[in-house]
């Protein structure tokens, strides 16, 4: 699915720390380009600058912003920004999730105020990070989290993988056939990863006779899926994330399981990118 805006949050604008074991993140490049900005009333948003002018060095953009309604941060590496169509479609997205958040900071704060009670600060977060960068694609991971009233906020992972020949953004599940396809060719690999963690964490074996939420194996569908490379040539690496109550309680935290490419996987690969992946033992 070609993506014209990649959506990475749930309804209440939620869609890595370093993952457990191989490290499928590039170091980032340093945001360059930073607008801060800090409000002692909660005026409507302005529309925050777009295209090359805003990201004036390297393409790397960071923009902080905050009010008596909300705090917002968002940042991308000089590796998406410098890609002109990529580095506005992120800054389309930047002004998206603040005006959203200040629509609903807002509300929420007028609600608070006529029914009586305390008004906390509504926030949201979002950090690109470079997974890989190939000849031909550009892979990215969207570290976000949001807090919009509550016991504590939400947070996640999303995916986007930019085709430099097409100038197009998908999701790196989109790479391949289907998400049951991929999960057929994973067999019992994740499963076994991710009770290896979810064992260290509880300091106990997951039990398998429980059919409950926090020791089933997650779906494919309810992980993000991010395509990661060795070489820098080709993707030959999958790292599958789980977030919070995706495979354990909010108190665990979320998952992530790094797995290599081998045969049955790239055989779930869609046979136009086919050519863009190897398996580990031979990239």
């Amino acid at each position: 699915m070609r993506l014209v805006l990649l959506l990475a949050c749930s309804a209440a604008m939620a869609g890595c720390t370093g993952p457990a074991g191989e490290q499928p993140e590039q170091q980032a490049d340093a945001p360059a380009a930073t607008v801060t900005a800090v409000a002692t009333d909660s005026p409507a948003p302005q529309p925050v600058e777009t295209g090359l002018a805003a990201r004036k060095s390297g393409g790397a953009r960071a923009v902080t912003e905050e009010t008596d309604d909300y705090m917002f941060t968002y940042s991308y590496p000089a590796a998406a920004g410098s890609i002109a169509p990529l580095g506005d479609l992120l800054d389309r997205q930047l002004e998206q999730r603040r005006t959203e958040l200040a629509t609903s900071s807002a509300q929420a704060k007028r609600e608070a105020r006529a029914d009586g009670f305390p008004y906390n600060k509504h926030s949201y977060q979002a950090e690109w990070k470079v997974v890989a960068s190939l000849p031909d694609w550009l892979s990215l991971s969207n570290e976000f989290s949001s807090y919009s009233g509550g016991a504590h906020g939400i947070y996640g992972v999303s995916s986007l993988v930019w085709d430099k020949q097409e100038a197009e953004a998908i999701e790196a599940i989109e790479l391949f056939t289907s998400p049951q396809a991929l999960e057929d060719a994973l067999g019992d690999r994740f499963c076994d990863g991710l009770n290896k963690q979810r064992e260290e964490r509880r300091g106990e074996p997951v039990n398998p006779d429980a059919d409950d939420l926090f020791n089933n194996c997650p779906d494919m569908d309810e992980l993000t899926v991010l395509v990661g490379s060795g070489n820098g040539r080709r993707f030959d690496r999958l790292t599958l994330y789980a977030g919070p109550y995706v495979a354990g309680p909010y108190a665990e935290g979320d998952f992530r399981v790094n797995l290599p490419v081998d045969r049955a996987v790239l055989q779930t690969v869609k046979p136009q990118y086919r050519n863009s992946f190897a398996t580990r033992s031979r990239a």
